[in-house]
């Protein structure tokens, strides 16, 4: 067990330490952790959120003006403030991702401000984890889906699924650019998606759906999460086999 330090965020200061017994599946959660290398060693599968910058500076703005009543040179000088650290400390830790969601302004209209384009950069040759594609393993594709089966508001939808290098990594990328306007109809794509790691068909369409209420349900943002929540579960459940399986063999050896 470990004593772990509580931030308070409200005077900045450490309250008193909870204490965390060990379990069979840890998660670390943070703006660090994959900063030390002995962590880094020890983690199964990592994921990172990567907001660009225009879409940050857009949702800051949103939030902190419109909510909180803050000036746009308050927000300004905030963000200012904190790059440094960001850069120095935060982004690095991309390269050390077995799984990206890259969540960037969208390509189909340049005058709008709320519409994503979300990228899912999976690394190829991680161990029990298979990146998901669309159509085809391997292929580079771009497909605008049938209006008659995924509705879809002005600027329209496009999906990709394309082979890339990341950081020096062979990656495979799917991309959502757009919204839809129903979360049924998104099962349209789920049927084309291959090694999204659900159990049942639908079962990803499903998984939104219960989440319709929640910022992203109606995009790449909300997609790209379930399918990263299913890969870590697929993951899961294969080294708990493996582990029960070595398990067995010690002691059969030991008899």
């Amino acid at each position: 067990s470990v004593m772990k330090p509580i931030y308070n965020h409200v005077n900045g200061t450490l309250d008193t330490p909870e204490k965390v017994e060990p379990t069979p599946v840890i998660i670390i959660e943070g703006l660090h952790p994959f900063v030390d290398e002995r962590v880094r060693e020890l983690i199964d599968f990592s994921l990172y959120l990567d907001i660009s910058s225009d879409v940050k500076l857009n949702w800051k703005i949103q939030r902190d003006m419109e909510e909180r009543g803050h000036s746009l040179e308050s927000i300004m000088a905030s963000i200012e403030a904190r790059k440094p650290d960001f850069d120095a400390y935060i982004e690095p830790q991309k390269e050390f991702s077995d799984y990206v969601i890259e969540v960037l302004p969208t390509d189909l209209d340049p005058e709008d401000k709320t519409t994503l384009k979300v990228r899912a950069i999976q690394k190829k040759g991680v161990a029990d984890f298979n990146p998901t594609y669309l159509f085809d393993e391997g292929s580079e594709i771009t497909w605008s889906p049938s209006a008659d089966k995924l509705s879809t508001p002005a600027p329209g939808m496009v999906l990709k699924s394309t082979q890339e290098t990341y950081f020096g990594n062979d990656v495979a990328v799917i991309e959502m650019d757009g919204t839809f306007d129903n979360i049924q109809e998104l099962v349209y794509v789920e049927s084309n998606l291959g090694n999204s790691n659900s159990k049942f068909y639908g079962e990803v369409t499903q998984a939104m759906l219960s989440l319709a209420d929640s910022p992203g349900s109606n995009n790449g943002t909300g997609l790209m999460q379930t399918l990263a929540a299913f890969a870590i579960r697929e993951l899961y459940n294969k080294k708990s086999a493996s582990a029960k399986l070595a398990s067995t063999n010690k002691a059969s050896a030991s008899a």
